[in-house]
Order: structure tokens, then sequence, then C-alpha cells
């Protein structure tokens, strides 16, 4: 993945009410967007920024575009995704939330067919401190640096971040994966990536505690990242018969009366700890935890 100030960055859905607000803050950040696409908007203009009905019609006038950041309502993700990639994008970050299953599954077919990163849904974007806002992020909290986040919670990136920043810990970059049930980039996908940043020097994981993918992310970061890897899992010490995730999630969960998943377990915590990741117990205690993990590199 390139990114970079000058990166061209297309909006799909920028008239929608959260399109048009974070295009107007990204664009005070220095985010390079040079492109909207809207259908039925074609030829007006957002801040300056021209907006097209298609994204071919973006990417004919303006050559190649290495970004694509969707808005558009969930029903249109699917064709929305479909239309960056028709068009040439290869970098896509869906910031829509509640994409159906079906649709996403056909997503992640399509994206493997035409080796595209697809970020999402319902995540936060991106953020390298100073340099690259993309996304719905509070880019206030961050600050420049060298430890990386990768984040499965997206209100949790801030307040972490405002504790390394206060450590004196800046940020290379932050990613957040999104919290939905079916995402396109994981924490393996990411790992790899940060792995071979030569900004990071350390990483940190925010999931939740919900048992699925702990165990090969723990056996991925052992085989193949040489970096620190400090990781929080939100929810450890929550009630087992409480559930988690977003709201969408919890309710279906106690509209169909069906097992949310299995928390994670002090003997999966231990896999941790067995692998020597350090795991914190509360977010507070990251900062130190990172800071001694590079004093034994």
């Amino acid at each position: 993945m390139n990114w970079t100030p000058d990166s061209k960055i297309l909006v799909q859905g920028i008239t929608e009410p959260i399109g048009v607000h974070y295009t107007l803050k990204m664009k005070d950040y220095g985010t390079n967007i040079v492109a909207g696409v809207s259908a039925g908007q074609g030829g007006t203009k957002l801040s300056d920024i021209p907006i097209f009905d298609l994204v071919e019609e973006a990417r004919s006038a303006l050559g190649e575009i290495d970004f694509s950041l969707i808005f558009v309502p969930s029903y249109a993700a699917l064709d929305a995704v479909s239309e960056a990639i028709a068009a040439g994008i290869r970098q896509i970050i869906l910031a829509t939330a509640g994409v159906p299953p079906l649709d996403m599954v056909r997503l992640l077919k399509k994206v493997r067919e035409t080796d595209t990163l697809l970020l999402g849904p319902g995540n936060a974007g991106i953020i390298i401190p100073e340099k690259f806002f993309l996304g719905i992020s509070e880019p206030q909290f961050f600050t420049p640096g060298k430890v990386g986040i990768i984040s499965r919670t997206d209100s949790l990136i801030y307040e972490v971040a405002l504790e390394l920043t206060q450590a004196k810990l800046g940020q290379s970059i932050a990613v957040s994966l999104g919290s939905e049930g079916i995402i396109a980039s994981d924490f393996q996908h990411w790992l790899g990536i940060l792995a071979q940043d030569k900004t990071t020097q350390a990483i940190v994981l925010l999931g939740q505690a919900i048992a699925s993918q702990e165990k090969a992310t723990v056996e991925y970061i052992k085989s193949a990242i040489a970096k620190p890897v400090v990781v929080y899992l939100a929810g450890t010490h929550t009630p087992v018969n409480l559930p988690l995730g977003d709201s969408a999630a919890i309710i279906a969960t106690q509209l169909t009366q069906t097992p949310q998943g299995s928390r994670i377990s002090d003997r999966q915590l231990s896999t941790f700890e067995k692998a020597k990741i350090p795991l914190a117990k509360r977010p507070s205690q990251i900062p130190s935890l990172v800071k001694k993990s590079l004093k034994k590199k």
C-alpha cells in the first residue's frame, strides 16, 4: 500500500451528509482530494472539488487515482466498490457500515481476483499524523512518531493514541479495520504491511474479546513479525452473558436469541502470554508496555 501527502483521493458518495462533513475536514487537514462521485451531481463542485456522475468519468478526466473513500448507503456499497475496481482503483476504504453479509462475500471474492486492498466496512480509515488523513477519524488525537496502531474498535483508537501521545510515543500510522462481523482486511494483513514499514518500530493491536482469530494472529506474530507487538483486548472483564459488539450486532443477537460467540477465556489469553506477546489489562498500560518492548528490541 502506498500512502503519501500527494496520493490522489476520490470520494464516492461525496454529497451524502457524512461525505460532505468529512471531505471538508480531510481537505482542511491537507489530504489531496481530487474529485468526488455522486450520481446526478456531475458538473457541480464541493469546495472547488469537482464532482462526477461516475468513477470512470473522474478517472478519465484526472488520470490515475490512488484511493477511493466510499460513503454511499449500505445497499449501494457492493456497486460502489465494484465501480471503483472496474475503473482501475486498487486501494479502497469502505467507511459505510451495515453492508449486507452476502454483498461482503461477493466483494471479498472480487478483491481477491483483482488484487485490490479493501479496508472496511464500517471503519474509521487511516491516518498518518500530520501527513495523511483518510476516513472519519479525529486527527487531533494523533501525533507523528514510530508506533503503529491497528484497531478493531473505532472509538478506543483515540483513547490509545492520546495515551501514547501523552507518554511521548507518537504514531507512525493508525488503521481502523472496522468492527463488523465480516471485514476485508484483517490483523494479519496489516501486521504484514507494518512489518515492512520503515517508520514503524512497534505495533499496538486493539481487538475485541470475542474468540475467533486470536490463535491465528498469535501464530502469525510469532512466525512473521520481528517488531515488538503489544495487544489490548477490549471486554475481557465483561460478564460472559453480556453481548459485545456494535448496536446492530447486539440487537440482532437479542432478537434471534442465538449465542454471539465465545468470549476469550483465561486459557486463550494465556496463548498470548506463552508466545511472550505483551497483553495490556487496560488502555493506560499500553504506553509502558510499548516502552518496555522497545528497550528489549
